[in-house]
């Protein structure tokens, strides 16, 4: 979490220079290649049944990561953030089976609406609709990284999404950063794509693979807090008191709205692995 939202804060500067959506293609496409170095996947092992959830979390991840950079640009860290939260509480709380989980989105929501205080007049609705929209990508990446995960040794899956991921947001990444790419931003991209995508995704996928839907969310619940953090201390962005209590209502509404433990089933939907591969990605 604290890489995603690092790579978020620091994506600003690079926005400035090439687009959000210059942005999204390029710190994907340096992430494809780290990806595609580490892994070296095979696609002999692609089943016919795994091609339609590979293009899904592909592009998924692509357009979660444009209009995430898009409501970026647009509106506060932390405030992206928690709109964006509410499309993996949404998932939790209707695969929880129960009618009270229903509730924790709408409380979520309402802590929405203290963080962008509408009653001002300055809430920037196009921030608010992309924010919105990554948070579609956002859960069903959580559905799909589970999966996938559970399907591919390592970060075998992350080398076959991510390259799909970085197609899908080169449609409009390319036209918006053409022209404008030098040395100086690809070595940018690449450092940011460590941050995001390359780390935290590898990290997600092997938590995915040993935890619930519901615990791994109970967990990220507390990503809006620090997207705030990051915000104040990178960006200056100041959040008022309202804006505070906004950002605890998303938090506690994401963990509220969860339960759940360790995947006891999680070995047995996946194939033998001669080990993970997290060790080479970061040794």
């Amino acid at each position: 979490m604290l890489s995603v939202q690092l790579g978020s804060a620091l994506s600003v500067g690079l926005i400035d220079e090439v687009g959000a959506a210059g942005t999204a293609w390029l710190r994907l496409s340096m992430g494809a290649i780290v990806f595609l170095l580490i892994a070296r996947p095979r696609l002999s092992a692609i089943r016919r049944a795994d091609v339609l959830p590979l293009l899904a979390l592909g592009v998924a991840t692509g357009l979660m990561t444009v209009f995430f950079l898009a409501a970026l640009e647009r509106i506060p860290l932390g405030t992206a953030v928690a709109i964006e939260f509410l499309g993996p509480l949404t998932v939790a709380a209707v695969r929880s089976g129960g009618r009270r989980a229903l509730v924790w989105p709408i409380v979520a929501f309402v802590g929405v609406v203290l963080l962008t205080e509408p009653w001002l007049g300055e809430i920037d609705l196009l921030g608010v609709g992309f924010a919105a929209l990554a948070g579609i990508g956002w859960g069903t990446y959580i559905l799909y990284t589970q999966r996938i995960g559970d399907r591919f040794d390592g970060i075998q899956g992350l080398a076959l999404t991510i390259p799909v991921a970085a197609l899908a947001a080169a449609v409009v990444g390319v036209p918006q950063a053409w022209g404008q790419i030098d040395g100086t931003v690809l070595l940018i991209a690449l450092g940011l794509a460590v941050l995001l995508p390359v780390l935290p995704f590898a990290l997600e996928m092997l938590a995915l693979r040993r935890m619930t839907h519901t615990a791994f969310g109970t967990l990220m619940s507390v990503e809006p807090a620090i997207g705030l953090i990051l915000g104040l201390l990178i960006l200056a962005q100041s959040p008022s008191i309202v804006q505070l209590v906004g950002i605890a209502i998303v938090v506690t509404a994401g963990a509220a709205a969860q339960r759940g433990g360790r995947r006891e089933a999680a070995d047995a939907r996946r194939e033998p692995s001669d080990g993970d591969q997290l060790p080479e990605l970061i040794g």
